[in-house]
């Protein structure tokens, strides 16, 4: 494994990790956005800040409300002094297309990402806008 796909296996196991942090009981997401070998912004996927952290309605399904791994690290980028432009973002799960839009507007010029999911508009879209796109298996930790 040459030294590239060693830090994107550590950064993509670091935002498994941050996922934790999600509410969601569906499926919880982590991102991260590193540039020049550092982590500049985090996200989770969540609700909105102010709002009850329930992101299942009683039918089981993820409420509109709901922001995305992806949305809320770029959002925080927004936010602080720092900028996207030419980073990387680490994200658990393939965005999807309102994700991508975001990605391509925040100028991230990567995404590394672990699971796949079933619709591939949002990768296809960041491929279409010159973004290197990249699948990379975490092996899973052995913890006691």
């Amino acid at each position: 494994m040459n030294k590239t796909s060693l830090l994107d296996s550590r950064y993509l196991r670091m935002a498994r990790i941050w996922a934790e942090n999600s509410y969601c009981t569906r499926r919880q997401v982590g991102a991260l956005i590193v540039k020049d070998k550092m982590i500049i912004s985090d996200g989770y996927n969540g609700t909105p800040s102010g709002f009850p952290n329930v992101c299942e309605g009683e039918d089981g399904l993820t409420l509109p409300c709901v922001l995305h791994a992806e949305a809320n690290a770029i959002t925080k980028i927004a936010r602080s002094g720092n900028n996207s432009d030419g980073a990387t973002l680490y994200v658990t799960d393939a965005p999807c297309i309102e994700c991508a839009k975001l990605i391509i507007q925040a100028g991230i010029r990567r995404v590394v990402y672990a699971r796949s999911y079933r619709l591939t508009d949002g990768i296809d879209l960041l491929r279409r806008a010159g973004i290197e796109v990249e699948q990379l298996e975490v092996e899973e930790e052995n913890r006691p």
